[in-house]
C-alpha cells in the first residue's frame, strides 16, 4: 500500500532577527518563506534543472557545487562574476525566471514588522525568528493536512550560535 505523498518545505529568511534593529527602516522587518515540493520531485526534476541552469551559467561541477546567494548573485561576487555581462545576467534572469514558471511548488511566506511587535509587548518578546518560523511551520502542517500529505523542513544554516537558539 502506497502512503501519502510526502513534501518539503526549504526555509530561508530574509532580513535581521534582532529586535534592537527594529528601528532601524532597513531593518525593520523580517521574512521566512517556505518553498514546498514534493519530495520525489525534487530528485525527479527540481534538483536536475536547477544544477543545469547553474552549470550553463557558472561552470558548477558535482566536486565543487554553486551554491546560489541572494546577495552574491545581485552584487555579482564570485562565482558569479559573469552577471557583470550585461548580456550574460539578461540570459540568466530569463533562463531562471523561465525555471520558476515551469516548476511546480508552493510559497508560504511569513512577515513581521518587528517595530510594531516590541510597541506591542513592552513586557515580552518573542523572538522574531522563532515567531515566524512558528507560523510558518503552523501554515505548513495546516496545508498538508488539506493535501493529505506529509512533510518535513529543511532550513538555511544560519550560523552557530543561531542554528542552536
Amino acid at each position: 500500500m502506497i502512503g501519502p505523498v510526502k513534501h518539503r518545505m526549504y526555509v530561508d529568511e530574509v532580513g535581521n532577527p534582532d529586535l534592537k534593529s527594529s528601528y532601524d527602516p532597513r531593518h525593520r522587518h523580517l521574512s521566512l518563506t517556505g518553498v514546498v515540493f514534493e519530495l520525489s520531485y525534487v530528485d525527479a526534476v527540481l534538483f536536475p534543472r536547477l544544477e543545469e541552469l547553474k552549470r550553463t551559467h557558472f561552470g558548477s561541477h558535482v566536486d565543487e557545487p554553486t551554491v546560489m546567494h541572494r546577495k552574491e548573485l545581485l552584487n555579482a561576487r564570485p562565482p558569479f562574476g559573469v552577471l557583470r555581462d550585461r548580456e550574460k545576467r539578461a540570459q540568466f534572469d530569463a533562463d531562471f525566471l523561465s525555471l520558476l514558471r515551469d516548476l511546480d511548488y508552493t510559497v508560504v511566506t511569513v512577515v513581521i514588522d518587528k517595530q510594531a511587535h516590541a510597541e506591542h509587548y513592552r513586557e515580552w518578546h518573542h523572538d522574531p525568528y522563532h515567531y515566524c518560523m512558528q507560523v510558518l511551520l503552523e501554515r505548513y502542517v495546516m496545508w498538508l493536512d488539506s493535501e493529505g500529505a506529509t512533510g518535513d523542513v529543511m532550513a538555511e544554516s544560519r550560523g552557530g550560535k543561531e542554528d542552536m537558539r
